[in-house]
C-alpha cells in the first residue's frame, strides 16, 4: 500500500481515539484537522487499512461499523447498554484457536470474536 498523507491523518485520528470509534465519528474529528478529507476518501482508506490488516473493523451491535488501530490478538466486548467497544486480552482464552482447529480440522487464519452483554459500568449503575 503505498503512503497518503490522507491515510495517514486518518490512521493517527484513529490511533489518537482509542474508543473503537465509526466512520461518522472519526470523520467528525477529522474535519477539524483536515476539511478537504472527504467521507468517501475516510471509508476507501478504513476499508484499505482493514484489508492490509493495519487496522480492524469491528461489526456486530449497531448498524455502523467501529475501528480499532490495536491489531494484536483481542476479543471485543460491545455493551448493549451504553455501546461502548472494550477490548479483552486474548489470554482470557489461550487455548481457543487451537482447540476449534482441533475439533473442526479447520485451519484458522483470522479471527474476530465479538462478546455482547452489559460492562461493569452499567451494571453498577442498575
Amino acid at each position: 500500500m503505498n503512503y497518503s498523507k490522507q491515510r495517514e491523518v486518518i490512521l493517527n485520528t484513529l490511533k489518537e481515539n482509542v474508543v473503537h470509534p465509526t466512520a461518522e465519528y472519526l470523520y467528525a474529528k477529522i474535519q477539524e484537522k483536515d476539511p478537504k478529507i472527504s467521507l468517501a476518501t475516510l471509508y476507501r482508506n478504513l476499508n484499505q487499512l482493514t484489508e492490509n490488516g493495519m487496522i480492524k473493523k469491528i461489526d456486530g451491535l449497531e448498524t455502523s461499523s467501529h475501528y480499532d488501530h490495536n491489531t494484536h490478538e483481542h476479543y471485543h466486548f460491545i455493551c448493549t447498554k451504553c455501546r461502548r467497544v472494550f477490548d479483552i486480552d486474548a489470554e482470557v482464552a489461550p487455548e481457543l484457536i487451537r482447540r476449534t482447529e482441533e475439533k473442526t480440522d479447520f485451519l484458522i487464519e483470522n479471527h474476530d470474536i465479538v462478546f455482547s452483554g452489559i460492562c461493569k459500568d452499567c451494571r453498577q449503575s442498575e
